[in-house]
C-alpha cells in the first residue's frame, strides 16, 4: 500500500520530483564531471612519465656539457640515473613544417614510447618520428623525412612512430600555447645520427633522475661541476608543468562550481520537501487516523528524499564521466593539447563516500520535513496545512505605500510571507547571472588578451630561431639582411628563484611591449622592467641584483617599470643596458616583417615560426574555452529554469485559493498571469544586481586561480552584461509564462472549500 502511495505521490508532484532529480543530478554530474577529469589527467601523465622515465631535473649549460660533466653528476648521492640530451628545432624540407629533433645519450632518461615500428636501436640510422606529426602529415614507417641542419639538408628513414613524455605537450616554443601537428612535431635519433648530421657530439643539455629537491639539487650540482648551472625541476618543464596546471584548474573548478550546483539543489531539496509535505498534511493525518504508527508514516516520507538522492546521484555518475569524457579523451578537449598513449578515466576516491553523504543528506532533509507534521493527533493533522496570515510588508508603511497598485501590494505580501521561497528563487536567479557572466567573461578576458598579442606585441610576420652554435656577430648580420629586431636570453637567478632575462634590440618595433593596463611601452636603455608577476619584489627605482646561470658573476640594475609578459616569468632589459652592465648573451630569435619564404635559409637558422601559426594555436585554445562557456552557458539556463519552474509551481499550489479569490472577484486570467510573471520579474531583478557583481568577482577568483602562468588582465565586454541580463530575463520570462498558464485550469471549487 504505501509503495503504491509512494509512486502515486511521486506522480502527483511529478515536476517537484523531477526537478529536484535534474537538480542533484547536474549538481553531482559537474562535481564528478571536474574532479574525474583532474584526477584523470594526474593518472594518465604520470604513468606516462614513469613509462618514459621523464626526467626530474634538467641541467642547461649553452656551451655544452662534457663527458666528464656527466660522470660528475652520475656520482652525486640521490642522482638515480642521468643522460646527456640534445634537443633543438630543425626544419623540414616540406614547407612551413619544422620538428624538435632529441636525443637521450644513455637512453635511461627521457625515453620514448614506440607505438609502431621499430624499438629503439642505439646502433639505428633511422628516426622515430611522432606519430600525431605523422598522422598529421600522411607520413608513415619506411618513407624519407629530410631536414636541414646548418644549411645543409639531411634525409633519414622513419623506423618508428613513438610518443614522449618529454614532448607530451608539442609546442615549438614557450610563445606557442597550444599544439600544432600539421607544422610542428618531434622526433628522436640516436647518438650515432647526431654525430653524423652535426659532425661533432653537442649536449647543452643534462636529465636526470633523482628524488631531492630543488635547492638540494642546485647546491650538489654546483659543488660537482664547480659553477653554478641553470637547474629546473620538472615542475619548471612545459610537458610537467602543464600537466600539473590543468590538474590544478581541474581541482580549482571541482571546488568553486560544482559547489554552487550541490548548494542550490540542497536548498531547493530543503524547500520543496517542506512544501510537499505541507500539502500532504492531510493525507498524513488520514494515515494516523487509519492506524499507521508514526515510524511508519515517517519512514514513508523519508524514503522521498532518499529516492529522489538515489536516482538523482546515479543520472549525476552517468553525466560525470560524460563531461569528464567530453574532456579527457583523444577526440575531447584535452586531446588537442596533450599526446598521451592512454586516456582511461579515474575517479578520485573521496567521491564515492562524498556521494553516499550527499544521498544521506536529501533523506535526512526530507526526515526532518516530514517530522514536523508528525506532532499533534490525528485530528490536528487532518486539518490542512495553513499558511502564514498575509500581512502589510514593510514597503506599505513607507510614505509612498498607500499609493502601490493592488498588485504590486499583493506581491510584495506573498514574498515577505514565503521567505524561503523568495529566496531560492533570488539565489538561482543570482546563480544563473554568476555562471553567464563568468563564462562569456572568461572568454572576454582570453580574446582580449589574444587581440593585444596580435595587434600590439606581436607586430611582426615571422620570428627566425636561431642555432645555440650561432655568433653573436652572424646573428646581428642576419637581423640585418631581413631588417628586424631580435632578442637574447638566459636563465638568470633572482631573489631565490629562476626566471628568464630577456634582453632585446626593438628599434624596428616588430616586438614590442605593453604595461599593466595594456598600453605600448618604450624600453628605456637605464633599467630593467619586471614582468606582472615579479611586481611584487621591487618598486620601480629600486635596484635589484641577479646572476645568469653557469656564471659567477652577479649584476646591479635598476627597476625602470613593469611589463606585461606573454607567457614566461622574466626581466627584459635592452641591448644597450646589458653591453652597458657587461652581460654576455647569444642571439636567440629574430623577428621579421619578411614572410617565411622571404626569409630563405641559412646556415645558423634552426627554425622558422610566422605569426600566423601562433596565433592559429591560441585560437585553437579559444575553441576548448567556446566549448567551455557552451557548458556553463547552458547549465546557467538549466539552472534557471529548473529552479525557477520547480519554485513557481510550488507557489501556484500554496496560493490556489488566493487566485481562485482574485477570479471569483472578477480578475480575468491574464491579469492573474501577469501578478505571477511579475513577482518573479522583481527577483530577477534583485538577482542580476546581485549577480552582475558576483560573476565578475567570480571571475577574477577563477583567472587568479587557473590563469597563474599568464599575465590576463580581465575584461568583461558589454555584450557579455547585456547577453547575460537578456538571457537570464528570458529564462524568467519563460518560467513565469509556463506557470502563469497553469492558472486557466485551477479547480475553484476545491481551492476554496476551507478546512472542516
Amino acid at each position: 500500500m504505501m509503495m503504491r502511495k509512494l509512486f502515486r505521490t511521486a506522480w502527483k508532484y511529478k515536476t517537484q520530483f523531477l526537478s529536484m532529480i535534474i537538480m542533484i543530478a547536474i549538481g553531482v554530474g559537474v562535481f564528478l564531471g571536474f574532479n574525474i577529469e583532474w584526477k584523470s589527467i594526474e593518472a594518465d601523465t604520470s604513468a606516462f612519465f614513469e613509462e618514459t622515465k621523464y626526467a626530474d631535473f634538467r641541467l642547461y649549460d649553452q656551451t655544452g656539457f662534457s663527458e666528464e660533466d656527466i660522470d660528475a653528476i652520475r656520482s652525486i648521492e640521490g642522482v638515480d640515473a642521468a643522460t646527456r640530451y640534445f634537443s633543438v628545432n630543425f626544419d623540414l624540407k616540406e614547407e612551413n613544417k619544422s620538428i624538435s629533433l632529441n636525443v637521450s645519450e644513455s637512453y635511461n632518461v627521457s625515453t620514448m614510447l614506440v607505438t609502431e615500428g621499430m624499438e629503439y636501436d642505439e646502433n639505428s640510422d633511422g628516426i622515430w618520428l611522432s606519430d600525431r606529426f605523422a598522422a598529421e602529415n600522411n607520413l608513415a614507417v619506411g618513407d624519407t623525412l629530410t631536414f636541414a641542419i646548418g644549411g645543409q639538408e639531411t634525409s633519414r628513414e622513419i623506423v618508428g612512430l613513438i610518443k614522449s613524455g618529454e614532448m607530451m605537450i608539442c609546442t615549438s616554443g614557450e610563445n606557442q600555447l597550444m599544439p600544432d601537428y600539421t607544422t610542428f612535431g618531434f622526433a628522436y635519433v640516436t647518438p650515432k645520427t647526431l654525430n653524423q648530421v652535426m659532425g661533432m657530439a653537442f649536449y647543452p643539455q643534462i636529465n636526470l633522475l633523482s628524488d631531492m629537491d630543488k635547492e638540494e639539487m642546485e647546491q650538489a650540482v654546483a659543488d660537482a661541476l664547480g659553477r653554478t648551472t641553470l637547474t629546473l625541476s620538472k615542475k619548471e618543464h612545459v610537458s610537467y608543468a602543464g600537466a600539473l596546471s590543468e590538474t590544478e584548474e581541474g581541482q580549482t573548478m571541482g571546488s568553486i562550481l560544482p559547489v554552487l550546483f550541490l548548494v542550490i539543489a540542497i536548498l531547493t531539496m530543503v524547500t520543496t520537501m517542506h512544501r510537499i509535505t505541507a500539502n500532504e498534511k492531510t493525507q498524513i493525518g488520514t494515515l494516523k487516523a487509519l492506524g499507521f504508527r508514526d515510524r511508519r508514516i515517517l519512514r514513508h516520507y523519508t524514503s522521498y528524499g532518499f529516492v529522489i538522492g538515489l536516482i538523482g546521484t546515479i543520472l549525476g555518475i552517468v553525466l560525470g564521466y560524460g563531461i569528464a569524457y567530453l574532456i579527457i579523451s583523444p577526440d575531447g578537449m584535452m586531446g588537442t593539447y596533450f599526446d598521451l598513449p592512454d586516456w582511461s578515466l579515474v575517479m578520485p576516491g573521496f567521491c564515492w563516500p562524498l556521494l553516499v553523504l550527499i544521498v544521506l543528506l536529501l533523506t535526512l532533509i526530507s526526515f526532518l520535513s516530514v517530522k514536523k507534521m508528525l506532532h499533534g493527533t490525528a485530528a490536528d493533522a487532518l486539518r490542512p496545512y495553513a499558511p502564514k496570515a498575509m500581512k502589510r510588508s514593510i514597503f506599505e508603511l513607507l510614505p509612498f505605500g498607500e499609493k502601490l497598485s493592488f498588485g504590486t501590494k499583493w506581491n510584495l505580501r506573498d514574498v515577505m510571507r514565503h521567505k524561503s521561497r523568495s529566496a531560492m528563487t533570488l539565489i538561482g536567479v543570482t546563480g544563473c547571472m554568476i555562471l553567464l557572466v563568468g563564462g562569456f567573461g572568461m572568454k572576454d578576458t582570453m580574446a582580449e588578451y589574444l587581440k593585444l598579442l596580435d595587434e600590439d606585441i606581436c607586430n611582426y610576420n615571422t620570428q627566425i630561431n636561431l642555432s645555440d652554435t650561432a655568433s653573436k656577430e652572424e646573428a646581428l648580420d642576419l637581423a640585418g639582411q631581413v631588417d628586424g629586431d631580435w632578442m637574447a636570453s638566459c636563465g638568470v637567478s633572482y631573489g631565490g628563484r629562476a626566471v628568464t632575462l630577456e634582453i632585446y634590440s626593438a628599434e624596428k618595433e616588430n616586438i614590442r611591449f605593453v604595461d599593466g593596463d595594456n598600453t605600448l611601452m618604450e624600453l628605456t636603455d637605464n633599467g630593467a622592467y619586471l614582468c606582472q608577476r615579479l611586481k611584487d619584489t621591487a618598486k620601480i627605482g629600486d635596484t635589484i641584483t641577479f646572476s645568469p646561470y653557469g656564471s659567477e658573476e652577479s649584476y646591479e640594475v635598476k627597476v625602470a617599470g613593469y611589463y606585461r609578459s606573454v607567457i614566461t616569468e622574466s626581466i627584459i632589459i635592452t641591448n644597450v643596458c646589458a653591453d652597458n652592465l657587461g652581460i654576455p648573451y647569444t642571439i636567440s630569435a629574430i623577428y621579421t616583417d619578411e614572410t617565411i619564404d622571404e626569409v630563405g635559409t641559412s646556415p645558423i637558422i634552426a627554425g622558422k615560426q610566422d605569426k600566423q601559426t601562433l596565433m592559429d594555436s591560441y585560437e585553437s585554445f579559444m575553441d576548448i574555452m567556446n566549448i567551455m562557456v557552451l557548458l556553463l552557458v547552458i547549465a546557467a539556463i538549466v539552472l534557471g529554469i529548473v529552479v525557477l519552474y520547480n519554485l513557481g509551481i510550488m507557489s501556484y499550489l500554496e496560493r490556489s485559493r488566493e487566485l481562485a479569490t482574485l477570479k471569483v472577484l472578477g480578475f480575468r486570467d491574464r491579469h492573474i498571469g501577469r501578478l505571477l510573471i511579475s513577482q518573479n520579474l522583481w527577483l530577477t531583478v534583485v538577482g542580476v544586481l546581485i549577480g552582475l557583481p558576483g560573476g565578475f568577482v567570480t571571475l577574477y577568483a577563477l583567472l587568479t586561480a587557473l590563469a597563474t602562468e599568464y599575465e590576463l588582465k580581465l575584461f568583461v565586454g558589454l555584450f557579455t552584461y547585456v547577453i547575460s541580463i537578456v538571457l537570464t530575463f528570458g529564462t524568467s520570462l519563460l518560467v513565469g509564462w509556463m506557470v502563469a498558464g497553469k492558472n486557466k485550469k485551477i479547480d475553484m471549487v476545491e481551492a476554496l472549500k476551507g478546512a472542516e
